[in-house]
Order: structure tokens, then sequence, then C-alpha cells
């Protein structure tokens, strides 16, 4: 391959949150919650250091870190970190806090901001050895 040969490289940059959050789920009863969530159900919640990871493709520079530092900052940052998730941010309100749709909800706050098809996927690390990895398919339900 010659030097001048496009190349696809992935871009990366993480950063960390801390949040509360209660595990709990409208559509089922109290005692229902506590069996399925467990200690995470603790109607005053418990926390987290999420660390959350951004890839984008591209080749060469299509975005320059400055920018996508910012738009981080907007769509993670400033919406989620040091808050109670399931009082703070509305898209809880209705939605359980669960790791699988904090990555979502980072999904599409960053699908907002970036240009289309630039977003790879966004990958949630709730404890070092629980991770998600969202790259925004969505499942056909039979």
């Amino acid at each position: 391959m010659s030097p001048r040969s496009a190349r696809l490289a992935r871009l990366s940059r993480s950063v960390t949150f801390s949040a509360c959050h209660r595990l709990h789920s409208k559509s089922l009863s109290d005692e229902e919650n506590l069996k399925v969530f467990g200690k995470c159900n603790n109607p005053n919640g418990h926390g987290h250091n999420y660390k959350g990871r951004k890839i984008d493709p591209v080749t060469g520079m299509v975005m320059n870190l400055t920018d996508l530092k910012e738009y981080m900052q907007e769509a993670i940052m400033e919406p989620l970190d040091h808050k109670n998730l399931d009082k703070d941010v509305p898209y809880f309100s209705e939605v359980v806090s669960t790791t699988e749709n904090i990555a979502v909800f980072i999904w599409d706050s960053l699908q907002k901001l970036l240009p289309p098809g630039l977003l790879y996927r966004v990958e949630v690390h709730e404890t070092e050895q629980n991770v998600v990895v969202y790259k925004g398919e969505e499942t056909i339900v039979k």
C-alpha cells in the first residue's frame, strides 16, 4: 500500500461522569422491582463513576478534537455528570436508568450534534467489569 492510499482509522475520546440512579420499572410492582433489581432498587438510589467512550469512523481527520470535546460536554457531561439520573434527567423519568439505556441516551444525544453517519459506537463502563457497547442498532420485535 502506498503512503498516499486512503486509510481508515477510528477516533476515540473518553469522558468519566458520576451519577446516581435507581433501577425501577413503573410497569412492575414494588415487590417485582425488588426481586428483579435487588439492592439496585434502593428508593434513594446508588451511584457509579461511569466511563464513556465514543468512537467515530474517520479517514484522516474528519473532526477537530476540540469540537468533539465540546459535543461530548454538551451530550454527556452537562446532562449526566453529578446528577440523579432518575430525578434530574427527563429522559429517565419514563425509561429505567440501566447502563444499556444510558448508552442509548448518549447515542441519541450525540447523534443530534454530530454530522450524519459519523458516530460509530458508544461504550459505557459502569464498573471495571460491566461495560455496555451500543452501535445504534434497533431490534425488530416479533
